[in-house]
């Protein structure tokens, strides 16, 4: 029963596993040590953060400084780069000798490759996806709440026995601390123990990524967005256009990425990026409650929908019913005769 008190458990403390995008931690990790600090407090115990490969003196500082009590990390160039079955086997072998009652992971490339194996290692639960964690405290039980049927609803779920209980945490779901250069931490080098030979695969080289945006969409000030009402990918151009008049970055619904117009790094709300931009800017999206959730720290929204009843314009600041196929092309002229 909810909130009835529970035996002791072995199973204490909150870990996150720590990732780099580039040189620089993945801002989803500083968004999950806030997170695991205001759930460690809740339920008294210790916010640890683990990180695989070569880390620096700076950025183990930056963990601590967002959170982190206690920082685990290697020094064996075999964790250089990314490989499934020896992160999942290291990270294993830490969680069973360490026991944490919670693991979080990003929902990032690496964390949704990651995450699925070391639950099923651990015979454990996974919760994936997620966009708010609390607490039952009494339970000491992890309530995570996650998008189900495509986004269109939320499921909150808990996991009564199986330890850890694990989720992974959307990009953007949380806002990341307020960071104290003056918190002082633990820093362990633990010791890895891995068997080359039963090692299936082996990182031989690592392909320079192509070159990203100058400006991740979470990060960007202006974000003009497109959906399925643009029609089809020639009219898409459209957006893309008056994206680049405006000096803003290019997003795009759920149904723009079906529909193949947009990568789906490109989309915007739940299972995409959340995103916080100074002005955004929706071209002929209906405005689906996944779509919403994602701009909801938009400061200004600006809708553009031949659909009058459309749901986006319940959000939207400046809202234009009409066209896209007439409305953009004379927005983007009068904006490159007056910009």
């Amino acid at each position: 029963m909810v909130g009835e008190a529970v035996e002791e458990s072995p199973y204490r403390g909150i870990w996150v596993v720590a990732e780099k995008e580039g040189e620089a931690l993945a801002p989803v990790v500083l968004e999950m040590l806030g997170k695991a600090r205001q759930l460690s407090d809740s339920l008294g115990v210790y916010v640890k953060a683990v990180f695989l490969g070569e880390s620096t003196e700076e950025l183990r500082q930056e963990l601590v400084s967002n959170g982190a009590d206690v920082v685990y990390v290697t020094d064996d160039p075999r964790l250089s780069a990314y490989n499934t079955e020896i992160y999942s086997k290291v990270l294993g072998d830490l969680i069973e000798e360490g026991k944490p009652e919670i693991v979080l992971l990003g929902a990032t490339s690496t964390g949704r490759d990651l995450a699925p194996r070391l639950a099923q290692r651990l015979g454990t639960a996974l919760f994936t996806n997620c966009l708010n964690l609390e607490i039952d405290e009494m339970q000491r039980q992890l309530l995570a709440t996650y998008p189900v049927y495509g986004g269109e609803y939320f499921q909150t779920s808990v996991c009564p026995k199986a330890r850890p209980q694990m989720a992974t945490v959307l990009p953007g779901a949380f806002r990341p601390p307020l960071a104290d250069p003056s918190r002082t931490g633990e820093v362990e080098t633990i010791a890895v123990e891995i068997n080359d030979l039963e090692v299936r695969s082996k990182v031989l080289k690592v392909v320079s990524e192509e070159a990203r945006p100058e400006v991740p969409l979470d990060k960007a000030k202006m974000v003009v967005s497109g959906g399925r009402g643009m029609g089809d990918a020639e009219s898409f151009a459209l957006v893309e256009e008056l994206a680049e008049v405006l000096g803003g970055q290019v997003g795009g619904s759920r149904g723009a990425v079906d529909e193949g117009w947009i990568d789906e790094e490109k989309r915007v709300g739940l299972g995409g990026t959340q995103i916080a931009p100074d002005l955004y800017v929706a071209c002929g999206i209906a405005g689906a409650i996944q779509h919403y959730a994602g701009i909801l720290d938009s400061k200004f929204v600006v809708a553009i929908n031949r659909d009058p009843n459309a749901t986006i314009f319940q959000v939207a600041d400046v809202g234009i019913v009409g066209d896209v196929h007439e409305v953009l092309p004379a927005l983007i002229k009068e904006l490159k005769e007056t910009v």
